[in-house]
């Protein structure tokens, strides 16, 4: 699943190759996602241009001149994919533009999700977050930190992979309850929060330039089935719990 630093990449990309071409026609698969009609996407977007793409928590956003704002969420298996030339399978909705090109939202399990003009999240989004609303939301918690730190409720855009390697980064266990981590460690850990996606985005964007879609595994540091030890020796942990696995070290300390 797409996370914060590969959907930076993707709205970047998505943004460089469409922006202020005009859509001619929305062709909508899988109606049931949508929450509007098809008719009222196509009147509030068709015959207007994009103005920007951005990322909103796991959302990428659309914005046309006109005002619409489309948010695509990609879920699990979510892709978007460029329209040009070759089949693309499992679509879910399409945007034509003028002159030929296009993109589609994609999803063999019909579940990456279409929405016309977004309500605006009450949960900031993890590189919005400030250090008044991190301290207080950790000091009221019990819940284990890496549970929290992926609860889209209370912070947008942080998954499996990312949070495994920003606790590792921080050396705190993902075990830990997060009230119970001490006020200077939850100072480090909301600056590497910030710094560790920020540094994934520029790192996906030198690999993936154009791209939509694809995810770029090579910079992670312990999050990988591939490696056996961190990049300080430690042997790297894996806990699987369902179909989710945390990957840790001995070097982080557990607070609880």
């Amino acid at each position: 699943m797409p996370e914060l630093p590969d959907l930076e990449v993707f709205a970047a990309n998505l943004q460089k190759r469409f922006k202020n071409k005009i859509v001619e026609t929305v062709d909508v698969t899988v109606a049931k996602k949508l929450n509007v009609t098809v008719d009222e996407l196509k009147q509030a977007v068709e015959g207007h241009g994009l103005e920007q793409v951005t990322r909103d928590g796991k959302t990428l956003q659309l914005h046309f001149k006109n005002k619409a704002v489309v948010g695509l969420h990609l879920m699990l298996h979510g892709e978007i994919r460029p329209l040009d030339g070759e089949e693309v399978k499992f679509k879910i909705v399409s945007f034509h533009f003028k002159g030929g090109d296009g993109f589609a939202l994609t999803d063999f399990q019909k579940q990456a999700t279409p929405t016309l003009n977004p309500e605006i999240a009450e949960a900031p989004d993890a590189l919005g977050l400030t250090g008044t609303y991190f301290a207080e939301l950790l000091a009221k918690k019990k819940v284990q930190i890496k549970v929290l730190l992926m609860d889209q409720k209370h912070i947008r855009g942080i998954g499996n992979t990312y949070a495994d390697e920003i606790l590792w980064a921080a050396r705190i266990s993902p075990f830990s309850i997060a009230k119970a981590i001490p006020e200077m460690q939850v100072k480090k850990l909301l600056k590497i929060i910030k710094e560790l996606l920020k540094q994934e985005a520029k790192d996906i964007a030198k690999e993936l330039p154009h791209e939509l879609h694809g995810e770029i595994k090579d910079f992670l540091k312990i999050h990988s089935p591939k490696l056996e030890k961190s990049p300080t020796g430690a042997e790297i942990q894996v806990e699987k719990k369902g179909a989710r696995k945390t990957y840790y070290t001995d070097e982080q300390e557990l607070y609880s």
